[in-house]
């Protein structure tokens, strides 16, 4: 990489940082080429993006944005993971640890707050801000149908006892 690439790599990778919600550093050391295109297949699917990139362009790059306290966890060959929804990559990087050993998640942050491992992983087991949005409308939704399954019920049971008392008096 010439100088260039490099500096454009750093306004990118800032860019990114000042924009996203989340991001998990894992290290990834082990893995085959398969394995690590599954990762990306993965994360992509779940509206997260995986980037390798050197340790020291990245901590430059997270210089005056909210997640620089990842900066620590950037030793050795490391990936970051980041996504827009805060529990899109941490949902995906702990379902890939799972299956593989050789995937260990060191941490990351959420916005200016420091996450470690147990972090992570309990962001993975919040709903994700589809399923929200999804709870969130059938909340809204029940009282409607609640509502008119009063507005109907007493004009059933009133049809019902009439219907009753004109079959009684018929037999």
């Amino acid at each position: 990489m010439d100088r260039a690439e490099k500096k454009e790599a750093v306004a990118s990778l800032n860019e990114v940082f000042k924009k996203t919600s989340v991001v998990v550093v894992a290290h990834y050391s082990g893995l085959t080429v398969a394995q690590m295109q599954n990762l990306r297949k993965q994360m992509r699917e779940a509206g997260a993006t995986v980037q390798v990139a050197k340790n020291r362009l990245v901590k430059i790059a997270l210089d005056g944005t909210s997640v620089a306290s990842i900066g620590s966890l950037l030793t050795g060959p490391t990936l970051i993971a980041y996504s827009d929804d805060p529990v899109a990559a941490p949902k995906a990087a702990v379902a890939f640890a799972k299956d593989h050993d050789k995937f260990v998640i060191l941490g990351g942050a959420m916005g200016a707050t420091a996450l470690n491992t147990d972090g992570v992983k309990s962001l993975a087991t919040m709903p994700s801000l589809d399923e929200l949005r999804a709870k969130l409308v059938g909340l809204i939704q029940a009282p409607s149908t609640k509502l008119a399954q009063l507005a109907t019920a007493p004009a059933a049971k009133l049809a019902r006892v009439f219907g009753a008392y004109a079959n009684r008096d018929a037999a």
